[in-house]
This record gives structure tokens, sequence and C-alpha cells, in this order.
């Protein structure tokens, strides 16, 4: 029973996948039914027959008749047989022969797509030529008064293009004879050819155009504006040199020569048809003839400059000669009774061999202003610098000057100085004797007896004939430090001294009751008057602190505010 039960089901179940099955093959069948009847309905006929607008002979008539045919045979051949194959699968559909009718749709899809392109190419063509046709109409429309406003435009300015005329207007003709050959091929239908000779057409007029509108200007220049400018140019050359302007080693009127021959080359090449070295040489001799007025008006600033600062650089001269003179006079005094450095005195050397060499530069432009092969400006150049460097040699006598000033100045205050040193060395001797001290230890009289000694090299100094600043500076110097010594060891031991007998004082109000600490204070008043302060303040700081922690801070203070 179960055997059979499950027979049915797998036999429902097989006719219900075929069921499904068909059911898909008849939806493809639609659809390609629905494809095909939306190709037929189409009017791709009256769209073809749309080229007939354009003249049917030539490439036009080839394509017509090829998409004609094509057409035709989609219609009466490929869409008929397509209405065969899906029949077909339809019925091996009905048949369960699935795998037939899908191989049999793929084909029909196939052929459908095919069909497709087929037609979307022809509309493009046609499309593409009906677009090239009436694009080119309309350039065509352009082109032609074009070309009449150019022979017109050369008509009436044929002076202004000499010998050119003739070649402008056999390149115009040549557009006429395009221009015809354009309606011939429009007439025969080979409107693709067609396009090209109009684009052709439409680039020769559009650089034709440039050129007649440039050459006017480009000819004129080379012919009578640049000559004419070359012409005064030359003239000026002639003038300046008649005027005694040195400008022979420029070179110009070699120069101008050539650019005069050049330029009747390029009128030649211009009449010819070829203006390529026109433009070139245009700007070049517009540039440079620019140049050459500013090299010859730099020449004529620079003649006037060196004619009107040759006098004023021979009284600058003078000036710092005669200032250096009196520095010298002033030297050769001073050596007598001064020393100088080696480099002061290279400074010196240096002076005044820059001075004379500047004196040789004068000279030479001197000799330059008679010399007719010498130009104005190398000669003013080297009149800059000889004032660049003579207002340099001032400023450096000057601080020389002020150097060779100082070492008098110097003396006087190296013995200022000196003076001061030995007071305060007095004043410290006197400071020791009136204090009320046991005595003074050996070392201060020791360090005080060494300031004494340099101070006394100082003098020693001083005295030397030629003095040496220098040497004296340093032996000051070394007074200076040994004097400061003094004065410092001075005050530092006084203030031990009297530090000390205040802090034996302050602790004697103990030292009945502390016998450890009048022993210490003992031995602090045996090394205080043994001239050993520091270590007699030592032990009395000490012994007071073991018995009263910051006392020894309470005196100082108390001393301090008493000072």
């Amino acid at each position: 029973m179960a055997y059979i039960i499950g027979t049915i089901l797998v036999i429902i179940t097989l006719i219900i996948i075929g069921l499904i099955m068909r059911k898909r093959v008849y939806d493809v069948v639609d659809r390609l039914e629905a494809w095909k009847m939306d190709i037929m309905n189409r009017n791709i006929a009256s769209q073809i027959g749309r080229i007939k607008q354009l003249n049917l002979s030539g490439e036009t008539q080839v394509k017509f008749e090829k998409w004609k045919d094509r057409w035709e045979y989609i219609v009466t051949k490929e869409l008929p047989d397509i209405e065969e194959y899906l029949f077909d699968a339809e019925e091996a559909a009905d048949r369960y022969r699935f795998p037939t009718a899908k191989k049999t749709l793929r084909n029909v899809d196939q052929t459908m797509q095919k069909i497709e392109k087929d037609i979307e190419s022809m509309l493009d063509e046609l499309d593409e030529l009906m677009e090239s046709e009436e694009s080119s109409r309309k350039e065509i429309e352009q082109i032609q008064p074009g070309i009449k406003a150019l022979r017109k435009q050369l008509s009436q300015n044929r002076y202004q293009y000499g010998k050119a005329e003739v070649r402008f207007e056999v390149e115009i003709d040549e557009l006429d004879e395009q221009l015809d050959q354009y309606h011939d091929l429009v007439d025969s239908g080979e409107y693709s050819e067609a396009q090209q000779l109009v684009e052709e057409l439409k680039y020769k007029l559009g650089v034709l155009e440039t050129e007649i509108d440039v050459f006017p200007e480009t000819y004129k220049a080379c012919k009578d504006e640049l000559p004419a400018q070359l012409d005064e140019l030359f003239k000026g050359l002639k003038g300046m040199k008649e005027d005694g302007y040195r400008i022979e080693h420029l070179g110009f009127e070699k120069e101008v020569h050539n650019y005069q021959r050049r330029l009747l080359d390029c009128v030649n090449s211009l009449e010819k048809g070829d203006a390529s070295e026109a433009k070139v040489i245009i700007t070049e001799i517009e540039d440079r003839i620019a140049e050459m007025y500013q090299l010859l008006e730099k020449e004529a600033i620079a003649k006037n400059y060196v004619e009107t600062k040759i006098p004023s650089y021979q009284d600058a001269l003078d000036s710092l000669e005669g200032e250096f003179h009196t520095t010298k006079e002033e030297v050769e005094e001073l050596k007598k009774t001064y020393h100088f450095e080696d480099s002061d005195m290279e400074k010196y050397l240096s002076l005044d061999k820059a001075i004379m060499q500047l004196r040789n530069q004068l000279k030479e432009i001197s000799t330059g202003m008679e010399d007719e092969k010498r130009s104005h400006s190398d000669l003013r150049a080297e009149l800059e610098s000889g004032f660049d460097q003579a207002e340099e040699l001032q400023q450096k006598h000057d601080e020389f000057k002020k150097r060779i000033q100082n070492l008098r100045k110097d003396e006087l205050e190296a013995k200022e100085k000196l003076s001061e040193m030995r007071n305060e060395l007095y004043h410290c001797n006197r400071r020791l004797n009136k204090s009320n001290i046991p005595g003074v230890p050996s070392f201060i009289w020791n360090i005080m007896e060494e300031a004494a000694e340099k101070n006394s090299r100082v003098i020693t100094v001083l005295e030397k004939q030629p003095l040496d600043i220098s040497e004296v500076q340093h032996a000051l110097s070394e007074a200076k430090v040994a004097v400061d010594h003094v004065t410092e060891q001075t005050e530092v031991m006084l203030d031990q001294a009297y530090l000390t007998e205040q802090v034996i004082q302050y602790a004697n109000r103990y030292r009945s009751q502390y016998p450890v600490l009048a022993a210490k204070l003992s031995e602090s008043e045996r090394l205080f008057r043994s001239y050993e302060y520091d270590l007699a303040l030592e032990q009395a700081a000490k012994a007071i602190e073991e018995i009263e922690p910051g006392a020894l801070k309470r005196i100082e203070e108390y001393q301090k505010a008493a000072n």
C-alpha cells in the first residue's frame, strides 16, 4: 500500500514540475513573440526612406540599397523563421522535451539580438549620414562668404601685400576649386568624403584668413618700419661719435648693417609665402634696438658722470691725503713715546698703501679720458669704485685716529687707577692700625706687600719709553687683583675678630655653670691672642652652640645691625 502511495506522490510531483517548466517555456516564448511583433511594428522602412532626401547616387545609393535589402531580409525571412522556431519550442514543451525547447529559444534570442544590433547600426549610420550632410551644408554656407570676403579684402588693399598678392590670389583660387569639388561630391552622393573636404577647407580658410590679416603688419614692419628705425639708429650712432661719445667698442654699426640685409631677405621670403622667419626676426630686431638705445643712453650718462665727478674725486683724494699726512706726523711723534701694536702698524701701513693706489687709479682714469679706446662706461665703473674705496678708507682712517688718540687716554686712565689702588692700600693699612685687635696675621702683611710690589710694577711699566699700553694694561690688571684680594681678606679678618669678641662676651654668662664651655672659651681666647681669629671664632661658636643652639646666628644679626 505504501509503495503505491509513494509511486502516486512521485508521479504527482513530476507532473507539477513538468507544468512549471512548461509554463516557463511559454513565458519565454511570449516574451520573444512580443519582441518580434515590436520589431515588425517599427517604422524602419520610412526611417530608411529619409535618405531619399539626399542625392541617391554613389556612396548614398550603396548604403540605401544595403539597408533596404537588410530590412527586407529581416521582415521576409528572419522574423517568419523566428515564428516557426517559437512554435517548435512550444510543441517541444508540450511533449516535455525541455532541453530541445531551451536550445531553440536560445537560438531565437541570439537571432533577435543580432537583428536589434543590425537595426541600431543602420539607424546610427543613417543619422550620421544625415547629420554629416546637414553639418557640411551649414559650414559651406559660412565658408562661401568667407572666401568672397577674403578676395574682396585682398583686392581693396593690394598695396599692403606687395608681390605676395599673387600668392594669396592663388590660394583663394585653390579654395574655390575645393568648394566646387565639394558640390561635385554632394551631387555624386559622396557625403562622407564631402564632410572630410569641408573640414579641410575650413582649416585652410582659417589659416589663410589669419595670414592675410597679419601679413600687412608684418610686411610693413619688415619693409618700412624696422628699416626706418635702423636708419635712424645709424644716424644717431654717427652723431654720437661726432660729439665725442666712445661707442666704437659696441660694434653697433656692423650689427645695424647685418639687420638691414636680413630684413631684405625677410621681405623676399614674405612675398614668396614664407612668414616663419619674419616673426622671429621682427621680435629679435625690436628687442635689440631697445637694448642698443639703453646701452647708448648708459654711455651718454657715463660720459657726463665722469666729466663732472672727476674734480670731486680729486678733491676727496686730496682731502684724504692731507688728513693722512697729518696722521703720519702724529704717528712719528707718538712712536717716540708709545709702543704701537703690530696690528696697529699693519692698519697704518695698509692705509698708506691703499691711498697711494687710489692716487694711481685717478691718474689712470685721467689718462683714460684722453684714450679714445676707453669707454666712458668703464671709466665710470672705475670712478664709482674709487669713490667707494675712498669712503671706506676715510672710515678706516677715522678709526685709526681714534685708536692712537686712545693711547694717551689709556695712559692717563692707568695712572688714575694706580692712584686709586694706592689709596685703597693706604686705607686698609690705616684700618688695621686703628683696630683694637691683638695683632694682624702675617698673611695679611704678606699679601699687602705683594699688592704694593705690583703697584710699583705698574709705575715701572708707565715710565718705559716707548710706552707699551698692552704691558701697562696687563700690569694694571694684576695689581688690581692683588689690591682687591688685600681689601677682601682684611675685611674678612676684621669681621672674624670682632665677631669672636662678641661670642666670647656672650658666652661668659655660662662660663661658671659649664666647665667644658669655660675650657673651650679659654682655648678660643688663646687663639684670639695668637691672631688666629678664624680658629678662635670656630672654637667659641662651637662652644656656645652646644649650650644655646642658634646663639651664633643672633649674635651675627646683632653685629650686622650695629654696623
